[in-house]
């Protein structure tokens, strides 16, 4: 009877156990959210000494956090991206000069129409962090001055979080602007005397990521607006092309190009080229 007992008690006891270990599996929550970022530090240095060619002691740096973070559940989308980036440039002889600053953040959220479509709405908001100098040397613009944001509804067509493009017929833009760069003109696009302007457009935006081999990686975005209440033929283009090849875990080879027109800011393209060593870090 006693050996009888304790066979019984050991069985109870085991079946105890997997219950319980089956009941704390069955209860763990998945989070919706995936978070993933991105620290990396550009350098580029260039030093002469009695060299008949000629050439200028210089030295360069860039920093950048790249940060996602996105929710999924059931038939819903929301993903978010936080871009910060700003360098500084140093020749010989004088002072620095400032080669990126940016701080710009995405927002899109999604619900599921049919098949890759979604019906979407998105904001984007982007401004710099640090005084912009002309070659005149004047302050033409600073924090908020100018700063960009752009919210309407539209339809996302999204594959993967590597490849999606949203569309927005009805985008509402604000181009915000502090009044003492508008105290004697316009400026931005913003008029004389004010700190504000609004557009109504259709914005494009579109995200592309693939690996051409191994270890390399590139990067697409491409923002395009067009203002049906004035010259919508003069469409704002924002591309930017990122080339990561990677080294080692925290080392690698970046290329950055990035053109904008905005004839609003500028008669014709701007363009920025970066090519550098790169000290990354992800969290």
């Amino acid at each position: 009877m006693k050996k009888i007992l304790v066979g019984l008690f050991a069985v109870f006891a085991t079946y105890s156990s997997q219950a319980q270990e089956t009941e704390a599996v069955s209860t763990e929550i998945v989070s919706p959210w995936t978070r993933a970022g991105n620290f990396t530090f550009l350098l580029n240095q260039s030093s002469f000494s009695n060299w008949q060619a000629g050439g200028d002691n210089n030295i360069s740096g860039n920093v950048k956090v790249n940060y996602d973070f996105n929710y999924k559940r059931g038939d819903w989308n929301w993903d978010n991206k936080l871009i910060v980036s700003y360098g500084l440039t140093k020749l010989q002889g004088q002072d620095q000069k400032k080669t990126d600053d940016r701080l710009e953040f995405n927002s899109l959220l999604g619900k599921k129409a049919e098949g890759n479509w979604f019906y979407s709405a998105f904001l984007n908001f982007k401004t710099q962090m640090d005084r912009g100098v002309d070659k005149y040397g004047e302050y033409n613009s600073h924090f908020m001055s100018p700063a960009y944001l752009q919210i309407g509804p539209g339809m996302l067509w999204k594959k993967n979080d590597n490849l999606k493009v949203n569309i927005a017929p009805a985008t509402s833009r604000f181009i915000f602007v502090h009044n003492h760069f508008t105290e004697f003109g316009e400026a931005f696009g913003v008029e004389q005397g004010k700190s504000i302007k609004y557009q109504l457009g259709m914005s494009v935006n579109g995200y592309y990521k693939f690996n051409v081999m191994e270890n390399v990686s590139v990067e697409n975005i491409l923002n395009l607006y067009s203002n049906y209440l004035s010259k919508p033929e003069n469409v704002v283009i924002d591309y930017q092309l990122n080339v990561v090849m990677k080294i080692n875990k925290y080392l690698t080879t970046n290329f950055t190009f990035q053109t904008i027109y905005d004839d609003l800011a500028f008669q014709g393209f701007q363009i920025r080229e970066m090519v550098g060593l790169g000290i990354n870090y992800s969290f």
